[in-house]
């Protein structure tokens, strides 16, 4: 095993390929060995890093690689996951908005490499969750649960992968199935509040790169739990923490409760 762990970029010239290209390059121990872009994209054969250029080959930007690291779209990932199952190349999957047949091919790839994949690779984000399902438990049904979330204009699916996740947890304390009984919209004449829902509401404008607040609502009082986040250097600092923390695993798919030892949650996503 080499002593500096390889990584290659999924999405290399996006937003996030952007700080995950800058995350490597400032770490210690790191190298980027693979930079993969869509076909047609105005920046292949970009050197993005000491013979590194951008290709939209994945099995050419993973020649090298022991891990890649993806936020891009579902379609896309999908595509690439089953090449790097097929290179033995390990994956950290930030990608959100999966259709249930695409979620299904993370499953099937993560039989054959180790995988993590997480709506929020942020560690604040990961801790928020935990809180919140202490909240949860601690406060009871009695409080009623709603989360807010805002994303830039350009944010695809909706609500956001962490607002589903924060509401999954919610649901799992309260023994309840999320399907049954989360609210995304609400509009007219939609009468009394259901006991037992939980609100997930999406707003989108501007540039922000991601925010999410969680209201439990009481009788004269509320509780408010709020991340609020300026940049995305965290997530890929996240991301990065999780390629080191897959070098040398099993098989399987991973959470990043699991990477940063909050064993409460741990493989729920599967």
């Amino acid at each position: 095993m080499s002593a500096r762990l390889r990584v290659a970029c999924v999405g290399a010239l996006g937003r996030m390929g952007e700080r995950v290209r800058a995350a490597v390059a400032e770490a210690a121990g790191v190298e980027l060995v693979g930079a993969l872009e869509s076909a047609g994209h105005a920046g292949l054969g970009t050197e993005v890093a000491p013979n590194v250029r951008v290709v939209d080959d994945a099995r050419v930007a993973f020649a090298n690689a022991e891990v890649a690291i993806d936020f891009s779209i579902p379609r896309a990932t999908c595509a690439t996951l089953r090449i790097a199952a097929d290179c033995g190349v390990a994956y950290v999957c930030g990608t959100t908005g999966f259709a249930a047949s695409e979620r299904a091919e993370v499953d099937v790839a993560a039989r054959r490499i180790p995988i993590v994949w997480a709506p929020s690779f942020s560690v604040a984000v990961n801790v928020l969750t935990h809180l919140v399902e202490s909240a949860a438990r601690l406060l009871g049904p009695e409080f009623d649960a709603e989360i807010v979330e805002l994303h830039h204009a350009a944010k695809r699916d909706a609500p956001s992968g962490t607002a589903l996740r924060l509401a999954e947890a919610i649901a799992h304390v309260r023994g309840q199935d999320l399907a049954k009984v989360m609210v995304a919209t609400r509009e007219g004449e939609v009468g009394a509040r259901p006991a037992g829902a939980i609100g997930v509401q999406a707003l989108r404008g501007g540039d922000n790169p991601g925010e999410h607040s969680v209201f439990f609502l009481g009788r004269g009082e509320r509780l408010e739990l709020i991340h609020r986040t300026a940049t995305r250097d965290h997530f890929a600092a996240g991301a990065l923490r999780a390629a080191r923390w897959l070098r040398g695993r099993a098989p399987g798919l991973y959470t990043m409760d699991e990477v940063l030892g909050l064993e409460s949650g741990a493989r729920r996503a599967q």
